[in-house]
This record gives C-alpha cells, sequence and structure tokens, in this order.
C-alpha cells in the first residue's frame, strides 16, 4: 500500500505474496514493497502477465454473469484473493440483487482483512462470507463454510477454484516441501459437492501457446520457483482431468478471453491479444449430473 500500513496479525513481509502480487498485476494497492519487488521483475522478464491476469479476472466476471443466469444463486470462491477488479458478489448482484450467496475463501491474512471490510462496507453479512483457511483439508473447509450460515452445502453451489491450483502449496508442518495437491484435492471438493453443483476453473500451461511466449514462460515458472510460491503448469489434458466426469459447459476448455466473451458487462475493461493463446490460462465450467 501507498503508506504501507501496519500488516494485519500473520503476514508475512519478508517474501512476496502471489495474493498481493496479483493484487498489483491487477493495479491494486494492497500490496508491499516486497511484493512490487517482485511483481516488477516479473514484469520486466514477462510483461504479458498484467494483461494475463486482467483476462483472467475478467473470466471470473463473465463466469459469474454466465452461473447467475443458469440459475446458481450459491458461489464459493476458495483462493478469491485481494478484491481488486470486482469481486464475484459484486458481479452476481448486478444481475439478481438480494439473491445470491458468496463465501471467499484464502490463505492470504492481507485478502481475508481486505475481503471483510468490502463485504462490511458494501455487502450483506447475511448472504457474503470469508474465511482465513487453508484449501487442503476439503472436509475441515466444507464445515467452516457451512458454519457461516451464509452457504447451504446440502444445495447446489459454484465452486470456483480460479487461478489458484498452479500455485503449489506451502508446507504443512510435518513436511519438508511443497506440495502439489490439485488432483487430490479437486477430486475431494467435487465428491462433496451436490449434483446439479458447478466446478469452474483456470489454470495456466505452457502447451500449445504460441512459440514467441515459450521463453517468457520458462522465465516467469524460474521467478516463482525462486521464490517463497513454487508454481506448476499443467498440460491440457491434465487441466481437464480435474473436473471428473462433470458435464462440461460449452465452449469447453479454452483459452480465458474465449470463454463466453458475450458476457462482458457493459462497460467492461478490453484487453488485447494477439491470439487467445497468448492468454496462457486455460478455463472452463462443469456440472456435476
Amino acid at each position: 500500500m501507498a503508506d504501507e500500513p501496519f500488516p494485519p496479525p500473520g503476514v508475512d513481509l519478508d517474501h512476496p505474496s502471489v495474493a498481493r502480487v496479483y493484487d498489483y498485476y491487477l493495479g491494486g494497492t494492497t500490496n508491499w514493497t516486497i511484493d512490487r519487488e517482485f511483481a516488477d521483475e516479473v514484469i520486466r522478464e514477462f510483461p504479458l502477465i498484467r494483461p494475463i491476469a486482467k483476462a483472467n479476472r475478467l473470466f471470473l466476471h463473465r463466469l459469474v454473469r454466465h452461473l447467475v443466469k443458469k440459475g446458481v444463486r450459491q458461489f464459493v470462491d476458495i483462493g478469491s484473493g485481494v478484491p481488486t477488479m470486482g469481486h464475484a458478489h459484486q458481479v452476481a448482484d448486478e444481475l439478481a440483487p438480494g439473491e445470491s450467496r458468496v463465501c471467499y475463501v484464502d490463505y492470504e491474512p492481507v485478502a481475508v482483512a481486505h475481503s471483510e471490510t468490502l463485504l462490511r462496507e458494501a455487502g450483506d453479512l447475511d448472504r457474503h462470507a470469508v474465511i482465513h483457511a487453508d484449501m487442503r483439508d476439503p472436509e475441515r473447509l466444507w464445515g467452516q463454510i457451512a458454519a457461516t450460515g451464509v452457504i447451504d452445502v446440502e444445495k447446489p453451489l459454484a465452486l470456483l477454484l480460479i487461478a489458484v491450483l498452479h500455485v503449489q502449496q506451502p508446507p504443512a508442518e510435518d513436511s519438508g516441501g511443497t506440495e502439489d495437491l490439485g488432483p487430490s484435492i479437486v477430486a475431494q471438493y467435487r465428491d462433496l459437492l451436490v449434483p446439479g453443483s458447478f466446478l469452474a476453473l483456470s489454470h495456466i500451461t505452457d502447451q500449445g501457446v504460441p512459440s514467441d511466449v515459450d521463453a517468457g514462460l520458462v522465465e516467469l515458472k524460474q521467478l516463482y520457483d525462486r521464490s517463497s510460491s513454487p508454481v506448476i503448469w499443467r498440460s491440457r489434458e491434465e487441466i481437464q482431468a480435474l473436473f471428473g466426469s462433470f458435464e462440461m459447459l460449452e465452449p469447453g476448455l479454452t483459452w480465458t478471453p474465449s470463454w463466453h466473451p458475450e458476457e462482458s458487462g457493459a462497460g467492461a475493461p478490453q484487453v488485447e491479444f494477439q491470439t487467445p493463446a497468448h492468454s496462457v490460462i486455460l478455463a472452463g465450467a462443469a456440472r456435476k449430473p
């Protein structure tokens, strides 16, 4: 932040935070010097990262609009991050005022603190909640979500995992390194969802990207791997497998700018790429039968 505020308890200012760095990419101010220094290094080496981040957030906006039109009124956004460029509840309330219920989940204390502030100032605490929690324990997290009283986990909902599964999880107390729990974690969440629910996700890939992006992606991964938040790229097939046997919504798994561009809201910012594949993030949504 511009005036470098004293951080909430539990904030690590010795290492850049994925959520705070992402906020900086989006033009937000909920970040510290350590985050900006890292983000500026990434931007110097891979300037496409900012439009990539913005295209991913705009995918979230279009996704929420599309699902609201399909009748979805409950959303669980895991790894929701800092509320920059519009949060899910704001988009949902544009189409169905007073009807949607949203629970945000994040492990980053700053993201949670600012989400709490946003909900107090411009939300509805009967319909909106935020939880500071670890996604690696699905059963426990599902209980925490239910305990908010905002989400009825026994009814259909939309589970959003937007740009979170390519970040390797921090080490658990009894382990010696980072953990890639993506496939096993997502399988558990699929089991927790009741029929009629939706799973939506976005994930970076180095497969099928234009040749002029390859070198930048290698450098991007090296930069993050040297930070406290190593990343993992998955192939299209691996990302598709995260949906299990759920029924994919049209147009299937596609690049973020190509997922229902007609759902862009009035006055939505535009992100221009040479080709959709330059966005390097695949996205999709699927329904549990």
